[in-house]
């Protein structure tokens, strides 16, 4: 019985320590290993099999009376029910990608009014919508533009500021 509750307590670390060392076993002996068994030797795989096999012998052998083989057996099976799933769900973690993350320069070109009017050749403040999302940014224009003016972003600056232009209807 202690055997099987020190290798769950072993698997239990192996995950806490899965969340900084993950990706070290697919590395191992140069890169050779890598892609070879996709993600099957993960550490969080090779803990969630010793977990279970810990801990589902364990279970076996205290509530059972089939002996250590039996017990041993039922473990191995549960962890290796235990490492399929947490290889499955990992996998599938892995796949669900988000769109890419929006940068400075997709706002040339997009619309926006002006909120702080901008002297000629100086800064003013203007709302523009990225990614869904309103943002206040900066702004830059060769002529003077009043508050509440549509204006149009032909460049950024910096993270922070556009160069902009009034629409002319």
């Amino acid at each position: 019985m202690t055997l099987f509750l020190g290798l769950g307590i072993a698997g239990i670390v192996l995950l806490a320590l899965s969340l900084i060392f993950d990706g070290i076993l697919e590395g191992l002996f140069g890169g050779v290993l890598d892609g070879l068994f996709d993600g099957l030797l993960s550490l969080p795989v090779i803990a969630g099999f010793l977990s279970m096999l810990g801990f589902g012998g364990a279970i076996v052998l205290g509530t059972t009376g089939v002996g250590t083989v039996a017990a041993t057996a039922a473990g191995v099976l549960a962890g290796i029910v235990a490492a399929w799933l947490t290889w499955k769900f990992s996998r599938a973690l892995m796949r669900d990608q988000t769109s890419t993350t929006p940068r400075g320069d997709d706002l040339v070109g997009t619309s926006g009014s002006v909120v702080t009017a901008i002297p000629a050749d100086g800064y003013g403040e203007v709302l523009l919508r990225l990614a869904g999302q309103t943002v206040k940014l900066a702004a830059k224009s060769p002529v003077p533009v009043e508050r509440g003016t549509e204006i149009w972003v032909e460049a950024t600056l910096s993270t922070t500021s556009v160069a902009v232009r009034p629409v002319e209807r």
